[in-house]
């Protein structure tokens, strides 16, 4: 049984038997390029997903033959007589509360990258946990080409997980990063045959769906924090961590399960 919500720039589903969510960026004849009204829905979307404790994993697409283009440009044209866009407002407003909800989500995310991910979009990709991206996408900083600098995340992502050679040549030369390439660099998760990629989104999202959700997520909060905390503060809020699963009924379940050599069923969140 699956619940859908309806929307004009995005699709969000929810399947009750399974947990998965999937959020998929639907304006395919604009490659999903942003528009306020996609970003208005992305948030009133998230908000279900919140209220819904139903829900174990969120899946990230986009429709047709791009995952997403960045910003649609014809939402906040310009022009030499027109008075300049306050793109700090822009920022403010929809792109950086975005970013930190995906970095914040109560369950984990799963990225699919079916084709060009360019400017904002590539950037939205990073703040994902997993990313899969089919065989023919790419990456794009597209960001240089109009004068600007790569924004969503962009210029704290790439070099984390590229380097710092790698991020600015990106950012600053505009090429497009092959999805091989991506996962070769550790840019993404994975990059797999595009007949493929169905498929192995929706084996990852069914095992994320069913493992401790509440543990997962507390995984990539440690390992963020670990970028830039010293050793001892780390060790300090693993053990803050376990004392807090460790009380779990999923931690309970787990144990129970691996001794009666059986599937555990696992519920918190």
């Amino acid at each position: 049984m699956s619940a859908t919500s309806h929307f004009t720039a995005i699709t969000y589903r929810v399947d009750a038997n399974t947990g998965i969510a999937r959020l998929t960026l639907n304006r395919p004849d604009r490659l999903n390029s942003f528009t306020e009204v996609m970003h208005a829905e992305i948030r009133q979307a998230l908000d279900a997903l919140d209220a819904d404790l139903a829900v174990r994993v969120l899946v990230l697409s986009g429709a047709g033959r791009a995952f997403c283009a960045g910003q649609d440009l014809n939402d906040r044209a310009v022009t030499g007589s027109d008075e300049p866009p306050d793109l700090a407002a822009t920022i403010e407003k929809n792109y950086k509360p975005l970013v930190l909800r995906l970095q914040n989500m109560p369950v984990p995310t799963l990225c699919a990258v079916n084709g060009i991910a360019a400017g904002a979009g590539a950037s939205l990709v990073l703040a994902c946990d997993i990313v899969v991206a089919a065989r023919s996408a790419s990456f794009l900083q597209a960001f240089s080409k109009i004068g600007l600098i790569p924004d969503t995340g962009g210029s704290w992502f790439l070099p984390q997980r590229v380097g710092m050679a790698r991020a600015i040549g990106l950012a600053m030369l505009a090429d497009k990063l092959p999805a091989e390439k991506a996962a070769a660099w550790g840019l993404i998760w994975d990059c797999v045959d595009d007949a493929e990629l169905a498929p192995t989104i929706e084996r990852i999202a069914a095992q994320l769906a069913s493992a401790p959700t509440r543990a997962l997520v507390r995984t990539r909060q440690a390992m963020r924090a670990g970028v830039n905390n010293r050793l001892e503060t780390q060790l300090d809020l693993e053990r803050d961590m376990m004392l807090e699963l460790g009380r779990s009924d999923d931690y309970r379940e787990g144990v129970a399960a691996f001794v009666g050599r059986r599937t555990p069923t696992f519920k918190d969140r």
